[in-house]
Protein backbone atom coordinates (compact mmCIF):
# COMPACT_ATOMS: atom_id res chain seq x y z
CA UNK A 1 0.00 0.00 0.00
CA UNK A 2 1.17 3.38 -0.47
CA UNK A 3 0.39 6.37 1.37
CA UNK A 4 1.22 10.01 1.29
CA UNK A 5 4.24 10.58 3.46
CA UNK A 6 5.09 14.26 3.07
CA UNK A 7 4.38 17.02 0.25
CA UNK A 8 6.86 19.51 -0.14
CA UNK A 9 6.92 23.02 0.23
CA UNK A 10 9.64 25.04 -1.21
CA UNK A 11 10.30 28.44 0.47
CA UNK A 12 12.52 31.20 0.37
CA UNK A 13 13.25 31.26 4.19
CA UNK A 14 12.71 28.71 6.91
CA UNK A 15 12.74 32.04 8.99
CA UNK A 16 9.83 33.31 7.49
CA UNK A 17 7.90 30.40 6.96
CA UNK A 18 7.91 27.76 10.19
CA UNK A 19 6.10 30.78 11.64
CA UNK A 20 3.83 31.09 9.33
CA UNK A 21 2.90 27.41 9.10
CA UNK A 22 2.94 27.13 13.14
CA UNK A 23 0.35 29.21 12.71
CA UNK A 24 -2.01 27.78 9.83
CA UNK A 25 -1.31 24.00 11.17
CA UNK A 26 -1.71 24.84 14.56
CA UNK A 27 0.93 22.90 15.53
CA UNK A 28 4.95 23.34 16.16
CA UNK A 29 7.96 22.88 13.81
CA UNK A 30 8.63 18.92 15.32
CA UNK A 31 12.28 18.88 13.29
CA UNK A 32 14.97 20.60 11.13
CA UNK A 33 17.19 19.11 9.30
CA UNK A 34 20.38 19.95 6.49
CA UNK A 35 20.56 17.37 3.59
CA UNK A 36 23.46 18.10 1.87
CA UNK A 37 22.41 16.19 -1.11
CA UNK A 38 19.74 18.03 -2.01
CA UNK A 39 21.42 21.40 -0.71
CA UNK A 40 18.44 22.25 1.69
CA UNK A 41 17.04 22.81 5.06
CA UNK A 42 13.75 21.34 6.12
CA UNK A 43 11.57 22.09 8.70
CA UNK A 44 8.91 19.24 9.58
CA UNK A 45 4.98 19.82 11.01
CA UNK A 46 2.35 16.96 11.37
CA UNK A 47 -0.95 17.29 9.72
CA UNK A 48 -2.71 14.73 10.80
CA UNK A 49 -1.30 11.44 9.12
CA UNK A 50 0.45 13.26 6.84
CA UNK A 51 3.64 15.57 7.17
CA UNK A 52 4.78 18.76 5.54
CA UNK A 53 7.88 19.33 4.84
CA UNK A 54 9.65 23.26 4.19
CA UNK A 55 12.22 23.30 2.12
CA UNK A 56 15.24 26.22 1.66
CA UNK A 57 17.64 26.12 -0.77
CA UNK A 58 21.45 26.60 0.98
CA UNK A 59 23.19 27.00 -2.66
CA UNK A 60 21.98 29.33 -5.37
CA UNK A 61 22.47 26.56 -8.00
CA UNK A 62 20.10 23.69 -6.22
CA UNK A 63 16.26 22.24 -7.30
CA UNK A 64 14.70 24.42 -4.67
CA UNK A 65 16.73 27.61 -6.06
CA UNK A 66 15.92 26.98 -9.18
CA UNK A 67 12.56 25.83 -8.79
CA UNK A 68 11.75 29.50 -6.40
CA UNK A 69 13.50 31.70 -9.10
CA UNK A 70 10.76 29.55 -11.96
CA UNK A 71 7.67 29.42 -10.00
CA UNK A 72 7.78 30.89 -6.79
CA UNK A 73 7.04 29.32 -3.27
CA UNK A 74 5.02 26.62 -3.78
CA UNK A 75 4.05 23.12 -3.63
CA UNK A 76 7.28 21.37 -4.86
CA UNK A 77 6.17 17.54 -4.43
CA UNK A 78 4.40 15.18 -3.36
CA UNK A 79 6.07 11.95 -1.43
CA UNK A 80 4.74 8.45 -1.08
CA UNK A 81 5.90 6.01 1.22
CA UNK A 82 6.37 2.41 0.09
CA UNK A 83 7.52 -0.67 1.56
CA UNK A 84 10.22 -1.37 -0.83
CA UNK A 85 11.56 1.52 -2.66
CA UNK A 86 13.86 -0.46 -5.13
CA UNK A 87 10.94 -3.04 -6.08
CA UNK A 88 9.10 0.21 -6.54
CA UNK A 89 11.30 1.56 -8.66
CA UNK A 90 12.08 -1.07 -10.96
CA UNK A 91 8.26 -1.81 -11.19
CA UNK A 92 7.66 2.00 -11.92
CA UNK A 93 10.85 2.06 -14.69
CA UNK A 94 9.31 -1.23 -16.08
CA UNK A 95 5.78 0.71 -16.66
CA UNK A 96 7.58 3.45 -18.53
CA UNK A 97 8.05 5.97 -15.54
CA UNK A 98 10.85 8.23 -15.60
CA UNK A 99 13.10 7.85 -12.76
CA UNK A 100 15.10 11.02 -11.63
CA UNK A 101 17.49 8.44 -9.83
CA UNK A 102 18.93 5.29 -11.16
CA UNK A 103 19.37 4.08 -7.04
CA UNK A 104 17.98 5.26 -3.97
CA UNK A 105 19.49 8.37 -2.04
CA UNK A 106 19.73 9.69 1.46
CA UNK A 107 16.95 11.97 2.51
CA UNK A 108 15.98 13.83 5.57
CA UNK A 109 13.68 12.64 8.32
CA UNK A 110 15.41 9.10 8.43
CA UNK A 111 14.64 8.00 4.73
CA UNK A 112 15.84 7.02 1.29
CA UNK A 113 14.37 8.48 -1.56
CA UNK A 114 14.32 8.53 -5.41
CA UNK A 115 12.42 11.13 -7.30
CA UNK A 116 9.75 10.44 -10.33
CA UNK A 117 10.24 12.93 -13.14
CA UNK A 118 7.25 15.58 -13.60
CA UNK A 119 7.06 14.67 -17.31
CA UNK A 120 6.24 10.86 -16.68
CA UNK A 121 3.46 12.30 -14.09
CA UNK A 122 1.42 14.94 -15.47
CA UNK A 123 3.21 17.80 -14.45
CA UNK A 124 3.87 16.89 -10.82
CA UNK A 125 7.67 15.88 -8.84
CA UNK A 126 6.43 12.43 -7.06
CA UNK A 127 9.24 11.37 -4.30
CA UNK A 128 9.09 8.21 -3.47
CA UNK A 129 10.38 7.62 0.44
CA UNK A 130 11.61 4.18 2.74
CA UNK A 131 12.54 4.57 6.20
CA UNK A 132 15.49 3.52 7.16
CA UNK A 133 15.20 0.93 9.68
Amino acid sequence: MIKVEHIGIAVKTLTDSVPLFEKLLKSQCYKTEMVDSEMVNTAFFKAGDTKIELLESIEDNSAISKFIEKKGEGVHHIAFEVENIEAEMEKLRNEGFLLLNDKPKKGADNKIICFLHPKSTNGVLIELCQSIK
